[in-house]
């Protein structure tokens, strides 16, 4: 059943099928191991993030589930079929969407369609029908002629998107979808994504961008060094781990007396960077109260929540984009 035909699921259920069951799967090359010994699955009709710094350890996971890079170790299946036996198969069931767009550039948008379509096996009729349809979803029909080389960044990224989407895939992939995009296409493209949740596609994202996390995905996998560090729900995660607030100072003259008096529950609970400190507590406001009564500077501090970058920070010592 393609992305096009789903009904709206509810990942929760315990009847909501598998569509990938990943088991101590790993990937090394030579000494160094990419990927070490991770376990999830991904249930139909969710849409599941792998969230972590550059060097996590994401993209080779995605690329073992769109059957390019062979595990070195554990088992992989999707869709109930072997990785790497049944990968013809699996792929024919795959939508992928690319961190650098592969696209045709110097072919027209409509015929980077066409021609993919041609390619799974559609019809020349079908295959102008689906380019049609893929244009309108990607808001491109009014680019459908032009070659892909004079498009802008953005609309490039919309088209690899909507030739992801070609064959009606059962599962897309989408590996760190909107990263070097401005803010504006970013949100764009995170249009687009939500129409495909609501027409109830399983997704799997990688990104390292809180924001896009916590828009986007039902479920979190947490990676770093190529293990899964926590896994979740967004704003579970962050309750199960994390103090509900953060107070923020820009210190001045280097005390931080008023701020580390009052991480007095978790020695984690205080981080400075610098200038900079951040403490997590339960009641923000008495907190901001208390470090502005100590001498903090009214005007360079201020209390915010605690997010997912506050929980990479504290599950491994350094930040998502590092």
């Amino acid at each position: 059943m393609g992305v096009s035909a789903m009904t709206t699921p509810t990942p929760e259920a315990i009847s909501t099928p598998t569509v990938v069951r990943a088991t101590n799967l790993s990937k090394r090359y030579g000494s160094f191991t990419a990927v070490d010994g991770v376990t999830f699955e991904v249930h139909q009709g969710e849409v599941l993030g792998l969230l972590g710094p550059n060097g996590a350890g994401k993209s080779t996971t995605m690329r073992m589930l769109y059957q390019v890079t062979p595990p070195s170790g554990g088992e992989l299946e999707l869709f109930g079929m072997r990785s790497g036996l049944d990968a013809r198969r699996i792929k024919g069931r795959l939508g992928v969407v690319p961190q650098i767009d592969n696209l045709d550039e110097e072919l027209s948008v409509r015929d980077n369609l066409r021609i993919t379509a041609r390619y799974h096996g559609l019809t020349p009729a079908e295959s102008r029908r689906k380019a049609e349809a893929l244009l309108a979803f990607a808001e491109l029909e009014a680019k459908a002629t032009v070659e892909v080389r004079a498009l802008s960044g953005g609309m490039k990224r919309r088209l690899t998107l909507a030739r992801g989407l070609v064959a009606d895939p059962d599962l897309v992939i989408l590996d760190e979808p909107t990263t070097g995009l401005d803010p504006q296409v970013r949100l764009t493209l995170w249009d687009k994504m939500d129409d495909l949740k609501r027409r109830g596609a399983t997704l799997l994202m990688s990104t390292h961008y809180m924001d896009e996390a916590e828009r986007l995905c039902d479920r979190l996998l947490i990676m770093d060094g190529g293990r899964i560090v926590a896994e979740g729900t967004p704003r579970g995660l962050i309750h199960a781990s994390l103090p509900p607030f953060v107070v923020e100072g820009r210190l001045i003259g280097g005390d931080d007396t008023p701020f580390r008096a009052l991480a007095v529950e978790d020695a984690r609970d205080f981080v400075r960077s610098g200038d900079r400190v951040s403490v997590f507590v339960r009641d923000g406001a008495d907190a901001l109260a208390r470090v502005l009564e100590g001498g903090a500077d009214a005007d360079r501090t201020f209390v915010r929540p605690s997010n997912l970058e506050d929980l990479f920070l504290r599950l491994t010592g350094h930040g998502l984009r590092e």
